[in-house]
């Protein structure tokens, strides 16, 4: 019987006899009895196994090591008031696997930098058991929501010519050493993607709803703790939707994936806010229950000079049009001004994406970023440009070739109307809902420069 099971039914379980196959967290022996933890993968929770000398396969048990695989049967004991709901006390213990006696993860605290030195075993410990059971459930509580509204889930291409950013920070795919695309295997430079979102786009006039999920690489050569070169975005695309619907469903989509998480992993959460984070839960609760507000880029930079005015101090106090707001600024707007997570809309359209429409004053563009407190920007997104030659003009502003971009171009000569989007960094969310400080510990195997070691 899995664990998880166990403890779904411990009331209905005590005293009945069940075979438990599980591998060993530590083995501690008693001078009456021993005492096995135990676990299997499919909870948090362990089960304490004691076993005496009257068990049947005392000695192997004396002799698992951590990490071994042992099948114990037994019954189940409920022990209210003690540290476990209940155990088992077995009958007969059998070593099916023996684990080496220089198993890395002993019974003692590792660091975060030797963990990611052994990958292929963290998720083995509580933390990263934790963690990653959450990546699964909001990954799912996302497909949930948007499937649930109708959308159409679109496997956008990991290969592509395509640079959706502008930003001349990918991946270059070839065969031929010496980049003479013209003879490679497309016959033309192929790069992996940064962004799915303009496929999503072209979908997006078939379907109306759409978004893709998957994974998106950056060959930026950083080391913050916030930058991976394959991390995970989700990209949702709306076709005849403008910026303030956008901001709504952006609203309703976080609110919805917060709350599924928090009903599904509430021991995680617990687990983390006492590990990882202290004020963990009531943290994400606040974005669940808080009402959030709307600021408009040129309103910001007001608030903030008049911080500065006032005395308060940021690390760079040079406010002006055209600043791309750094985490400090984000953070002062969404947890001292106005103490809840906060839409900043219309930003300078020399700081933004070439595809964001461009309002009627001709220097902002339809874009929002969502801050939340405790990390800053978590959700980016615009409502895009429908005009031909505006796009164009962009394109050839920032270094694009709009003939490398014509079928993305073309979609607004075919009937476009209005269009709207978002890209939610997957792994930043996690790091907001798991209190997790560095992106490399909620990517089960984290690509980062110089490191590929699985």
């Amino acid at each position: 019987m899995e664990l998880a099971q166990i403890f779904k039914s411990q009331g209905t379980l005590e005293h009945k006899e069940l075979v438990f196959l599980g591998r060993v967290r530590s083995n501690r022996q008693g001078k009456v009895v021993s005492f096995m933890i135990l676990n299997d993968g499919t909870t948090i929770n362990d089960l304490q196994v004691v076993y005496k000398t009257t068990t049947n396969g005392f000695e192997e048990g004396l002799k698992a090591r951590v990490s071994s695989i042992v099948e114990v049967t037994g019954t189940i004991v409920l022990t209210p008031g003690k540290q476990q709901p209940f155990e088992m006390q077995a009958t007969k213990i059998e070593l099916l696997d023996q684990a080496i006696e220089d198993y890395p993860l002993q019974k003692k605290e590792h660091s975060s930098e030797f963990l990611r030195e052994i990958a292929h075993l963290r998720a083995r410990t509580k933390t990263f058991n934790a963690i990653f059971r959450i990546r699964s459930t909001a990954a799912f509580a996302l497909h949930k929501f948007f499937q649930e509204k109708d959308f159409i889930y679109v496997q956008t291409p990991i290969i592509t010519s395509n640079d959706a950013e502008g930003a001349g920070e990918q991946f270059v795919v070839t065969v031929n050493e010496d980049k003479d695309y013209a003879n490679d295997f497309f016959a033309k430079k192929a790069a992996l993607t940064v962004s799915g979102q303009l496929n999503a786009e072209a979908f997006a006039q078939a379907f109306k709803n759409t978004y893709t999920f998957g994974p998106t690489f950056r060959a930026e050569n950083s080391h913050t703790n916030r930058h991976a070169s394959e991390f995970w975005m989700l990209e949702p695309e709306v076709a005849f939707n403008d910026l303030a619907k956008n901001i709504i469903l952006i609203e309703d989509m976080l609110k919805s994936t917060v709350s599924y998480v928090m009903e599904k992993n509430i021991e995680e959460l617990k687990f983390l806010e006492s590990n990882l984070e202290a004020g963990l839960i009531d943290k994400i609760s606040k974005i669940v229950n808080s009402e959030f507000k709307t600021m408009k880029y040129e309103e910001v930079l007001k608030v903030l000079q008049k911080a500065i005015d006032n005395g308060h101090q940021f690390e760079d106090n040079n406010i002006y049009f055209g600043l791309d707001l750094g985490t400090e600024h984000e953070r002062y707007i969404c947890e001292v001004v106005n103490k809840c997570p906060t839409f900043v809309i219309d930003y300078p359209k020399e700081i933004k994406a070439f595809y964001m429409k461009q309002n009627s004053d001709g220097k902002t563009v339809a874009a929002v970023d969502l801050l939340v407190p405790g990390i800053g920007e978590l959700i980016g997104g615009s409502q895009r440009e429908d005009n031909t030659d505006k796009i164009k003009e962009r394109c050839i502003e920032i270094g694009i070739n709009p003939n490398d971009l014509e079928w993305y171009i073309s979609l607004r000569d075919y009937g476009y109307y209005k269009s709207a989007g978002f890209g939610l960094g997957f792994e930043r969310l996690l790091m907001y809902i798991t209190g997790a400080s560095n992106i490399r510990d909620v990517i089960p195997f984290p690509r980062t420069p110089k490191n590929l070691l699985f």
